[in-house]
């Protein structure tokens, strides 16, 4: 039953402002669950400008608010998204301004399947759609290599294995362990000096990272991103010998060649001196049989060409007796060709003259002078002419002229302002003012009277 009586409750119970209830149950929150594991759904996941994760874990029949803040966001080895379902370990608290609870993650990884995993295979198509992996940028490796040099931990079995092989297979072969540590937080920065390291002093035909098997854990430093990239730009062909044979890892897709074990690299790399030899012995037979056939071959060249081969005296007379024939045929064909030459020199000059241009400019003066004179001729026909004719029009127009009328006592009467020349009575008014032109002068008059002369 709650009590009625006001005064009564005060006593009984506190009155806590929002704020104040909201320390509390952080308090007490915070001080029940420090730290909790707690599997869910991820859904609206998003990355402000702040850079935290914010999403929300949900089961089938709950969900609650999550936060992970960019310094333990930053850490992670996969990007997380909406529909994946995680696993993490954080702490509850309440976000007091809005008095909702929450949990703050401090690790989270994917539920069935590992982080290095999921990072494995992200790094791996980074690296493939860069073209790290093309096979356009692998380097040949050389047959004979003279010396080698195996990027491993010294105290390892990959190196053992590697040396044994090849002072096996080639026992003089040179070769050089450059110490890095093939595991831990360490071991890709000292992969990747070593790798630049060789590079500059540039003394080494091949380079082999070596390791044994283990876990995705124990190889992740030949996973690492800059590992791979070191590789990539290395002037010196690169073997990676990671792991077992049913181990990958990014180095291998980067590398110039990928063995499956260190023992399987050595074969690889390291030629077998008995079998150089060998093969190196059946060239020198194969080389000495090939030149006594061929020398064989230039000898017998030789005999046939000493067979027909005149003799050098023989030879000069004929060239002597070649020399003459030769001599006689080009005077003849020099005395022969001057004449031509003459014959068609004078023809040309007479053609010459014939076409003389003073003979042209004779004729051409001659025409010059008796078109000038029809010319002349023609110029005072066509002046006369035009004076005749424009005398008779000058006559026309003097006898059609109405000032010639004029001159014979009549005159023209037109009207103001207009001017229009006045033919009938009819078409003036009373106290119309007009003009009238005579042969000398004119006069301004006004009409007081109008007779109209009627046709009957």
């Amino acid at each position: 039953m709650i009590p009625t009586d006001e005064s009564s409750n005060h006593a009984q119970l506190p009155i806590y402002s929002v704020s104040e209830l909201n320390q509390k149950i952080k308090q007490l929150l915070e001080a029940s669950f420090p730290f909790v594991w707690v599997s869910g759904e991820i859904s609206n996941f998003k990355i402000p400008a702040s850079g935290h994760f914010y999403f929300t874990l949900k089961d089938s029949l709950s969900q609650i608010s999550a936060v992970m803040f960019r310094t333990q966001a930053g850490s992670l080895k996969f990007r997380p998204s909406d529909g994946q379902s995680i696993v993490g370990l954080g702490r509850l608290s309440l976000y007091q301004p809005r008095g909702s609870y929450q949990i703050i993650f401090e690790y989270i990884e994917p539920k069935g399947i590992g982080s290095l995993q999921i990072a494995f295979e992200k790094l791996k198509r980074t690296l493939a759609d860069e073209g790290l992996f093309d096979a356009r940028h692998k380097t040949m490796l050389p047959l004979v290599p003279k010396k080698i040099s195996i990027v491993t931990s010294p105290t390892g079995a990959a190196i053992r294995d590697f040396i044994k092989v090849a002072q096996r297979r080639f026992p003089n072969l040179p070769l050089e362990v450059v110490p890095v540590s093939v595991q831990g937080n360490r071991a890709p920065g000292e992969i990747c000096q070593a790798i630049r390291f060789l590079n500059e002093l540039a003394t080494t035909d091949i380079i082999v990272l070596a390791r044994g098997g283990g876990s995705i854990e124990d190889l992740w430093a030949f996973n690492d991103e800059q590992v791979a990239r070191t590789i990539f730009a290395s002037t010196i062909p690169i073997i990676s010998a990671v792991g077992h044979e049913t181990d990958y890892t990014i180095a291998d897709f980067v590398a110039d060649l990928r063995a499956p074990t260190p023992s399987a690299a050595a074969e690889i790399v390291v030629p077998s001196k008995q079998t150089l030899q060998n093969q190196l012995q059946i060239i020198n037979k194969t080389l000495y049989r090939e030149a006594c056939n061929h020398l064989k071959n230039k000898s017998k060249n030789v005999y046939e060409l000493s067979r027909r081969l005149v003799h050098p005296r023989r030879r000069l007379q004929d060239l002597r007796i070649r020399l003459d024939d030769d001599s006689i045929r080009l005077l003849g064909s020099i005395s022969k060709t001057l004449a031509q030459n003459r014959e068609r020199a004078c023809l040309r000059h007479h053609i010459l003259l014939q076409g003389s241009p003073l003979n042209t400019v004779t004729g051409m003066q001659t025409r010059l002078v008796a078109w000038q004179r029809a010319l002349n001729t023609e110029i005072s026909r066509t002046i006369r002419a035009a004076h005749h004719s424009v005398a008779t029009h000058v006559a026309m127009l003097a006898a059609l002229s109405p000032l010639a009328i004029v001159q014979r006592g009549y005159s023209i009467t037109r009207t103001l302002p207009g001017q229009s020349i006045v033919r009938r009575a009819e078409s003036v008014k009373m106290g119309q003012h007009l003009e009238i032109l005579l042969a000398h002068g004119k006069l301004n008059v006004s009409v007081t009277d109008t007779m109209i002369e009627r046709n009957h």
